[in-house]
């Protein structure tokens, strides 16, 4: 076998408590926040110096997480602008099963979130968005219709 599992999607941060505090309310559990540094911490980013803040988030069920990293050294490079489009190269977003879609985007809104177009409905299986969150973060959601 290739692979076990997918083990977690990392995000660079700028505002950690704010990510923090996004992710938290669409109901993942802060599972613990570490500073990370030295020569492993080198070794496997191809960077020099790196000392970071890295908090660690899961789903409910424990099976997913999201690392959330803010650089100190070597200072977070931007990647343009916060409001960029889905389509851009490289970009990708994390899609979160949720049980009610309207609640979810209303509760995240307090955080700063937008929702990206509309909700759409997916014949009658899914109701579908995407919302941008902190530091440009896009997620999904996707809930099940039944």
């Amino acid at each position: 076998m290739a692979i076990q599992r997918m083990d977690n999607v990392g995000i660079v941060v700028e505002d950690m408590d704010a990510a923090i505090a996004f992710f938290v309310e669409l109901g993942m559990e802060l599972e613990g926040r570490a500073e990370v540094t030295g020569p492993v911490a080198d070794q496997c980013t191809g960077l020099e110096g790196v000392r970071c803040d890295v908090a660690m988030v899961r789903t409910p069920d424990g099976n997913s997480r999201l690392e959330l990293s803010k650089y100190h050294t070597p200072a977070a490079i931007s990647a343009g602008p916060r409001d960029r489009p889905h389509n851009i190269l490289g970009t990708h977003r994390v899609m979160f099963a949720v049980d009610d879609i309207k609640d979810t985007i209303a509760r995240l809104r307090p955080h700063g979130s937008e929702v990206l177009g509309d909700i759409a409905r997916f014949e009658d299986s899914y109701l579908l968005c995407y919302v941008r969150g902190p530091e440009g973060i896009i997620i999904g959601l996707a809930e099940q219709l039944h």
